[in-house]
């Protein structure tokens, strides 16, 4: 079966480092790849603006082609399953990336296509993202060993579980920030899995100001996402000691960077005085996700 991109707990230390080793070559201009004759297919059950375009516009520069299909104007697993799409897509195409709901979904069509599957993210795991936010921090600190990284937030979901397993694999040190409440904090098996595969420590704190204490890096995300279900007023109330302010921030490190994978609920989670200050790198990381991607792209292709 071909290689996958699901969770980054399925990559070494040495894997994750060569991607964003060719990423940063990319950047610089110093290497760049040829997808030519190509094509990805983008299956989107979730709308996204950053994950198309980011995807169409790597394939586009590295001479392929990308396909579009989302559930609203191809029926996505409602003529037929997700599974059986997969199957005739393979037949076409070289890559597939999908972002949807469920993770069980993508473990199902990993485990019938030829072709690698991307996650373009899942409720469990977002990796294309913490990729990006990995070769950011490494751009402004020069790498990411005895960092510590705080996610500040409701860790129970994806973006805190990816950051958990990227930041800790190359030997950061990750506090997950958030209430003392079931619905918000990590599963413990998960956590007790992860520690098995990284190098740094994983750290669950429930008081804000210990959590990003001395932070190099702070990391949030919305408070709901798009088509979650549960009630704003009680997430907000519940979250609301964790919004990452002026306040709660001036506990880091002075030159501590702030990331956000977008889109981002100003006044809820973040405030505009963070999300806007020379901290902020969250549009730095946007851009990122398009060098990110050419580089896993051509590593997914071109193997070892």
């Amino acid at each position: 079966m071909a290689k996958n991109f699901l969770t980054l707990i399925d990559y070494t230390e040495k894997e994750l480092r060569k991607i964003l080793d060719r990423a940063k070559a990319i950047k610089s201009g110093e290497s760049e790849g040829d997808l030519k004759g190509k094509t990805l297919a983008m299956l989107f059950e979730k709308t996204s603006t950053r994950t198309r375009v980011s995807f169409e516009v790597a394939m586009h520069q590295l001479g392929g082609h990308a396909i579009f299909l989302d559930s609203r104007t191809s029926k996505l697993a409602e003529k037929e399953t997700l599974k059986d799409t997969v199957r005739v897509l393979e037949r076409y195409c070289d890559l597939i990336m999908a972002r949807v709901y469920e993770h069980s979904d993508l473990e199902e069509i990993a485990g019938v296509s030829n072709v690698p599957i991307i996650n373009g993210l899942s409720n469990l795991h977002h990796p294309c993202q913490t990729l990006a936010d990995l070769f950011t921090v490494i751009e402004r600190k020069g790498g990411i060993e005895d960092l510590k990284v705080s996610f500040v937030g409701d860790c129970a979901f994806n973006m805190a579980r990816s950051t958990m397993i990227g930041f800790s694999k190359l030997w950061a040190n990750v506090f997950l920030v958030c209430p003392d409440k079931p619905k918000y904090m990590p599963d413990h098996e998960f956590v007790e899995t992860a520690r098995k595969h990284v190098k740094g420590n994983i750290r669950i704190e429930n008081d804000p100001v210990k959590g990003v204490k001395d932070a190099d890096v702070i990391i949030t995300d919305k408070w709901v996402s798009p088509g979650e279900k549960g009630s704003l007023e009680s997430r907000m109330k519940d979250l609301k000691g964790y919004q990452i302010n002026s306040e709660l921030v001036g506990h880091a490190k002075k030159d501590f960077i702030f990331l956000h994978c977008l889109p981002a609920s100003r006044g809820q989670e973040v405030t505009d005085d963070v999300i806007d200050s020379s901290n902020s790198m969250v549009f730095d990381a946007a851009e990122n996700r398009l060098h990110t991607e050419k580089a896993l792209l051509l590593y997914l292709l071109e193997g070892e």
